[in-house]
């Protein structure tokens, strides 16, 4: 595998990837959370918000993307924003195509992004994520690599 910065061509193979690999979290967060919020937050179906936030960020200026490739295969992708005000890193977006999770796949873009962050002079890196059952691979991925849990209490109503 190696890991390669992105280019405009990789799109559609991130955003295809993403969108598998996110489902079962999209599933998890849709029985965790109040049903009238979650239509709120994705009223015309979780995929469409998604694909458009991750053409959002491979198209930002100040986000810095990366792709994993296996064999001519978009495998992953990884996106990190800086935050030089504060020195820190911030792991964006992240995901690996779900036939290849559970291989170290996302273990080594973090750890690419996180060194990539030290490199930039970033003192301090930070991801979030889901508490919900979905999101447990990846609390388990931050985990590994060293992060350490702030928790966080986040309540919605819907109005």
């Amino acid at each position: 595998m190696q890991i390669e910065p992105y280019e405009v061509h990789y799109l559609d193979g991130i955003i295809c990837l993403s969108l598998r690999a996110w489902t079962p979290v999209f599933d998890s967060i849709q029985k965790a959370m109040d049903a009238d919020v979650y239509r709120a937050f994705y009223p015309d179906s979780w995929h469409v918000s998604q694909k458009k936030a991750i053409e959002d960020v491979c198209a930002a200026e100040d986000i810095s993307v990366w792709v994993a490739i296996h064999t001519d295969f978009i495998v992953g992708f990884v996106a990190v924003k800086l935050h030089s005000e504060d020195s820190m890193g911030e792991i964006h977006m992240v995901a690996v195509e779900p036939e290849f999770q559970g291989q170290g796949i996302g273990t080594t873009l973090i750890k690419f992004a996180l060194d990539w962050m030290k490199a930039a002079g970033m003192s301090v890196a930070m991801v979030e994520t889901g508490g919900d059952r979905g999101h447990a691979p990846a609390r388990h991925t931050y985990e590994k690599v060293g992060f350490g849990l702030f928790p966080v209490a986040r309540y919605f109503k819907k109005l």
